[in-house]
């Protein structure tokens, strides 16, 4: 029986969101069709992506669309509401390299999917996981509070040698349940080898759990070729997307040993059958997905990552590779101001972390926000993350403001 036998909707369609197959392939926009996706270029230098990115104008047509059509007629769109969550769990899959749209769940946010490995496995008192020190705190809160359940916290220090990979591994026993890792640092951009954990960890038997927000829509990851077990990254950062909607990742051998935190209908494998005797729960990524998803989200992210493919994601990460290479040039050159990223290239990102030494970091941010180049400063350092959308022009204004005002 179809999923959609109960519903007999007709008239309101919704435009599909496009897909890598109907183009020829990726092709490097023009600056102007990037100032028709992000006006903002026009108007603001913004580099502060590692935190809430814009939506491009794709995504904003995409929420207006969807909210057109239920202002209309409530769902009566409603096959195009799964058709679009369907293309958008297609569309992650083939931009982290799995094998396939069974094994990404759509989750409200990055936390959920932490947590969903924190309390979803079988831990026993003397189990342990290892992390990095220093990583974002909803990175750590979950796994610190494993131990009410007799389960250590080991931290490793990324920075304090030259093989931070190796002293992750180094930390690992036979009680190692879990490796977990933001692959790129929120703080400075620091870059983790995530093949040469994921295959260790591969070997061993231990989890490999990847948080990936400050990667997934700048740089790009392959989940198979790095070995990674489970991964979660929320779409409202380098994505570009809404705030609310979320990838989780998981390879099934671990998946079916994750026992999910919230039970619903959305997690059946017909959950449109709501009175059959039965219910059998999906084994699929939808495992994950209990209760009415955040559609709108939904809408949005679909289409600002459809410029993940429209564009290519190699000239994607090239050009942010780029933009981070002008900038830790032209940061050099700047008197009263030192570095305070790892500026090896391995390690590099979206992201560049200074020192200011003159001005206070807060003062130099709300400086530079009065002359529209938004960052942001805490800590005694200042975030620079601009994204792909920008070059030559908006780094080099960047670096101009932060000479102007450092002094």
């Amino acid at each position: 029986m179809s999923q959609l036998r109960a519903f007999h909707y007709t008239g309101m369609r919704l435009p599909p969101i496009a897909d890598e197959n109907a183009a020829p392939g990726p092709r490097p926009p023009s600056r102007e069709e990037l100032l028709t996706e992000f006006p903002s270029l026009g108007e603001w230098t913004y580099a502060n992506h590692a935190a809430v990115g814009p939506w491009p104008t794709t995504a904003r047509r995409a929420v207006e669309a969807f909210a057109a059509a239920n202002h209309a007629a409530g769902p009566a769109s409603f096959p195009d509401w799964l058709a679009n969550e369907r293309s958008l769990h297609e569309r992650y899959a083939r931009l982290i390299g799995a094998r396939g749209p069974d094994d990404i769940s759509l989750l409200s946010n990055t936390t959920e999917g932490i947590c969903l490995v924190a309390n979803g496995l079988d831990w026993r008192p003397g189990d342990n996981l290892v992390t990095a020190r220093g990583e974002f705190p909803t990175n750590r809160m979950a796994w610190e509070a494993l131990a009410a359940r007799g389960v250590s916290l080991r931290e490793v220090d990324l920075r304090a040698g030259d093989d931070p990979e190796a002293a992750l591994l180094n930390a690992m026993d036979e009680r190692t349940r879990v490796l977990a890792v933001s692959s790129v640092q929120w703080n400075d951009g620091f870059r983790l080898r995530l093949g040469v954990l994921g295959h260790a960890c591969r070997k061993a038997g231990v989890l490999f759990f990847v948080d990936a927000i400050q990667q997934l829509g700048a740089l790009r990851i392959d989940v198979e070729a790095d070995a990674v077990d489970c991964l979660a990254a929320g779409g409202h950062k380098w994505q570009l997307g809404p705030e609310g909607v979320a990838l989780f990742f998981s390879r099934q051998e671990w998946r079916e040993r994750l026992a999910p935190l919230q039970r619903g209908w959305r997690m059946l494998e017909r959950p449109f059958q709501f009175d059959r005797p039965d219910r059998p729960e999906a084994t699929d990524g939808r495992r994950f997905e209990a209760a009415t998803p955040n559609t709108l989200g939904q809408f949005g992210l679909n289409a600002a990552l459809s410029l993940q493919e429209r564009y290519g994601q190699d000239w994607i990460e090239q050009r942010i590779l780029d933009n981070t290479e002008r900038l830790l040039a032209g940061l050099g050159n700047i008197p009263g101001v030192s570095v305070a990223s790892d500026t090896r290239r391995e390690r590099r990102s979206g992201i560049v972390t200074i020192t200011p030494e003159r001005v206070p970091e807060r003062e130099l941010a709300r400086r530079l926000a009065a002359e529209r180049i938004i960052v942001v400063g805490r800590g005694g350092q200042v975030r620079l993350s601009p994204h792909f959308y920008q070059g030559e022009e908006e780094i080099d204004r960047l670096l101009e403001g932060l000479e102007k005002f450092s002094k």
